[in-house]
């Protein structure tokens, strides 16, 4: 996803439409590579950094932030295309995107089996048959293979790929409705993550009984907020700091911090019996339960009308988080990967703290050094890419002032 904009959420300078060659905002790439690094450590569980993360501090964790960010970076890289003339190869465009994130998916879940499997006969430790999800495609290979294939089975922690593929399949629809009215959008976005939560409507899994671990239905409500919010401000409106709105934003944040900090979920028991659905007083993340999708929707409107935490998320172009974000699907991949033979490592060793922590520290070095190998060949492509465009091509900078 190429997020190229330079769009200024806080400030009250005009917002400029994004041109061809525009400087690329790396807030949302930083942003997305703290996500990167957030889900990775808790991937690896059994280790002292996973202490260290955003779960154990508030309602939401890494995943919420991840779906929000690519909501707002689809908005960036498809919304403003998506015009009468150029839907249906924007359309294609994104149906094409849910594939390869297929085949992400089908990369990272095989060699998840090809790493256990073999650390169990390697390290003749039979429990990894047991772990992660996979012994019930162990137990009947064809119908399990099958099953995998058609995303009617998912591996332990391999399961935010076929959720984020199947948005993607959903974006054409999501464009029509946010051009005909983004409050179309939202209204009938929330009706379907309200239904889905309160009638448990998600897809089924086929070897066991259950649902996908991360239901698209639920999840595309958040997906859809950062697209409908990025439109919004590239159309020359403002997401603008309102005091009573931010104390609320701080003071939940704060509550999900006392609540997580000190063990406070009995009292999601005592919010159950008026009557509420689950979706609306639980913390389920399968249906994307109302307390998670909050917490990460106050973090975004702090970070977002705070001035001092943007210009701390606004680094250079070379810097390492840039960078690492800036190549997401292939760092995730990576990630996953090296998350999974973690697992492994971890589980032969008893989960030495030593050894856990000596790892996931490799293993976020690893990501960086390949990001920073995918970035060199990014730029001798573009550097080796013939320059073709003529000096009446370039169009003029168009500036909107925003409304009032």
């Amino acid at each position: 996803m190429n997020s190229r904009a330079n769009i200024d959420l806080a400030s009250a300078s005009p917002v400029r439409l994004p041109m061809p060659g525009a400087q690329r905002d790396t807030r949302l790439d930083v942003l997305r590579a703290l996500a990167l690094i957030t889900i990775f450590i808790n991937h690896v569980p059994g280790q002292f950094l996973e202490r260290l993360t955003t779960k154990n501090f508030g309602f939401s964790d890494g995943a919420e932030a991840f779906v929000l960010i690519s909501g707002i970076s689809v908005g960036l890289a498809y919304g403003t295309r998506f015009k009468p003339g150029n839907r249906l190869s924007i359309a294609w465009k994104a149906v094409r995107r849910a594939f390869t994130l297929y085949t992400a998916h089908m990369i990272t879940t095989f060699i998840t089996l090809v790493l256990f499997i073999s650390g169990a006969w390697i390290f003749r430790h039979a429990g990894l048959l047991c772990e992660v999800n996979i012994l019930a495609v162990l137990m009947d290979p064809a119908r399990g293979i099958a099953a995998l294939l058609l995303l009617g089975h998912q591996i332990g922690y391999n399961n935010i790929l076929p959720m984020y593929g199947a948005l993607f399949l959903m974006l054409p629809l999501i464009m029509v409705l946010e051009a005909r009215s983004p409050l179309l959008l939202l209204s009938v976005s929330a009706g379907v993550w309200l239904v889905a939560g309160i009638y448990q409507i998600a897809p089924h899994t086929m070897l066991l009984d259950g649902f996908w671990f991360l239901n698209p239905l639920s999840w595309q409500f958040l997906f859809v907020i950062g697209f409908v919010a990025v439109m919004h401000v590239k159309r020359g409106g403002r997401i603008s700091y309102n005091p009573v709105l931010f104390a609320l934003s701080l003071a939940y944040v704060i509550l999900s911090f006392i609540w997580v900090t000190d063990k406070l979920w009995v009292l999601g028991d005592h919010l159950a019996a008026f009557g509420l659905p689950t979706v609306v007083t639980g913390f389920d993340k399968t249906f994307l339960s109302l307390p998670r999708l909050l917490h990460v929707l106050a973090l975004a409107y702090l970070i977002i009308t705070l001035p001092t935490i943007s210009r701390l998320l606004r680094r250079s172009a070379d810097h390492p988080l840039a960078i690492l974000g800036r190549h997401s699907l292939s760092i995730f991949v990576a990630g996953t990967i090296l998350a999974m033979a973690g697992q492994v490592i971890l589980y032969v060793t008893d989960k030495d703290p030593a050894v856990g922590g000596a790892y996931v520290i490799v293993g976020l070095v690893a990501q960086f050094a390949y990001a920073y190998y995918l970035e060199h060949k990014r730029l001798d492509g573009a550097s080796r890419r013939p320059l073709s465009t003529s000096v009446a091509s370039i169009p003029l900078p168009v500036q909107i002032e925003k409304r009032r």
